[in-house]
């Protein structure tokens, strides 16, 4: 430990108590900037896959521990536990973060003190307040630091059903529209929450202390909360009644980190400069894919019900409906084919002509306004980026089109 803190030290990394900050032997020194790092007193470096670029500064406002991570230029995490998880530059995260696994926070995204992350993904400049829980969704929306989405403090995203499942993945914004940075911003208020899984537009304000439980697919709507009703009635695990919902926003959610992961293989990789980048770069495409494993996980899960859930069905109904019945069995039948293929759709080359154009567009962005990421891809033109969504937005329908050819009755 005291071999790497001195290798550090030596290479510039600001370390003002070493005897106070824990580093495994597990850390690679090549991997950790030497240009303004600062890791205060507290913090505690674990993880072979650990990276951190210029400029981070960890553990100002309390301990921070680091495991696994990678952290891009000008990030400042200010204490919490932070695990398997990407900041790009310029994101931050205040005192008492608990970021888990396969999380992905693009440039100045930010959460106040108190905020839970697991699979979640934030697009550039989306803003979380304090004592917030998210986890299995994706929000976008804005357009720099001063117009972006935003999620007021005590908000919960619900990800656990009654049925022990986390098929409750949602989509806040989009991928298609969302990576271009031009869209109107979104803005959840604050004590209250989203039940999962739903799709939100661009352009929503859902007032504070409301639940979102359906989808919003109008842009530029309020959504005022209002009283539950009280009231019970009979309960039956794993019936599974809405079933249709639950696959097509999933299969959509999987559609749209796919197109992501394009995004970042074909467009971000261009902006990619040296061995740190290329680092990080790596870093996020592995929490794309560990998203996208755990989507597919939690959709096994559910088919593997399915014989259950039909003798669930029939028991409770003297005439239970035969085409519930007959897509319950045709979708625990055909779920390896459609995970077989979804898993295909990532090593496949998306090499068509809208691809080849939005490509020639971004090259041609970067050799006007540089290699960064952000002023490129906000200098285009609005049909320019309209090109580049209508290509990702095929790649969603796309995918979306071939599984429903696996469940017909659906």
């Amino acid at each position: 430990m005291e071999k790497i803190k001195d290798l550090l030290i030596k290479k510039g990394v600001k370390i003002p108590c070493p005897e106070g900050v824990e580093i495994g032997d597990d850390i690679n020194p090549d991997r950790i900037s030497g240009d303004n790092v600062t890791i205060h007193s507290g913090c505690k470096l674990y993880g072979p896959k650990t990276l951190i670029m210029s400029g981070t500064r960890l553990g100002y406002e309390t301990p921070a521990t680091v495991h696994d991570c990678q952290i891009g230029k000008n990030v400042e995490l200010g204490g919490g536990y932070f695990f398997g998880s990407t900041f790009l530059e310029n994101s931050s995260m205040g005192s008492g973060a608990h970021i888990r696994q396969a999380c992905l926070l693009e440039e100045g995204a930010r959460g106040a003190h108190t905020v839970g992350l697991k699979q979640t993904i934030l697009f550039p400049y989306v803003t979380l307040g304090s004592l917030i829980n998210f986890c299995d969704c994706l929000m976008a929306g804005g357009t720099d630091s001063k117009n972006h989405s935003e999620v007021g403090s005590s908000y919960i995203h619900f990800n656990y059903t009654q049925n022990q499942d986390k098929a409750t993945a949602s989509l806040i914004g989009d991928v298609p529209r969302g990576v271009m940075i031009n869209q109107r911003p979104i803005f959840l208020g604050g004590q209250g929450g989203m039940v999962g899984p739903v799709t939100i537009e661009y352009g929503t304000i859902v007032a504070a202390g409301t639940v979102v439980r359906k989808d919003i697919d109008k842009e530029d709507t309020m959504l005022l909360g209002s009283p539950a009703i009280a009231r019970s009635m009979p309960f039956h695990a794993n019936l599974y009644s809405n079933l249709q919902r639950i696959i097509r926003l999933n299969i959509n959610y999987i559609a749209s980190l796919t197109a992501l992961r394009t995004w970042y293989m074909d467009i971000r990789s261009i902006f990619i400069k040296d061995d740190l980048e290329r680092e990080l770069h790596r870093g996020a495409v592995d929490k794309l894919d560990a998203a996208i494993n755990e989507r597919l996980k939690q959709l096994r899960k559910i088919a593997g019900k399915m014989p259950e859930s039909i003798e669930i069905q029939k028991s409770i109904s003297g005439n239970p409906s035969e085409k519930m019945i007959l897509r319950k069995r045709e979708y625990g039948e055909k779920w390896p084919d459609i995970e077989e293929f979804l898993k295909g759709c990532l090593e496949r080359i998306d090499d068509n002509q809208a691809r080849n154009d939005f490509i020639e567009i971004i090259d041609n962005a970067v050799s006007l306004k540089g290699k960064n990421y952000i002023t490129a891809v906000k200098s285009l033109e609005k049909g320019e980026s309209q090109k580049g969504t209508e290509w990702l937005q095929g790649i969603v329908d796309s995918i979306n089109g071939r599984v429903w050819e696996f469940l017909p009755s659906f």
